[in-house]
């Protein structure tokens, strides 16, 4: 399985959009500061994730949600958090 995630930033309130293969080790990588991109944000809660069976859709997925149309999605989706 293949994951498309969003993490919150508990510090600055903004949202981080990626993609792996172990949800809970590449979570842990954020919140440990060993993502570049993420890594003066911390903490980070996972807010959303979705499973996919191969790489390419879960990819074609995080492309998506970095989209406006994505962001939209995702603030319909996720009203409580956002």
């Amino acid at each position: 399985m293949f994951y498309t995630y969003v993490l919150k930033s508990q510090r600055d309130k903004n949202f981080y959009i990626g993609f792996t293969k172990d949800l809970e080790k590449r979570i842990n990588e954020h919140n440990k500061g060993k993502v570049t991109s993420t890594k003066y944000r911390k903490p980070l809660i996972l807010i959303y994730y979705e499973a996919c069976r191969n790489k390419e859709d879960a990819l074609h997925r995080e492309k998506y949600l970095k989209t406006s149309y994505g962001h939209r999605y995702l603030k319909n989706r996720l009203k409580n958090d956002i």
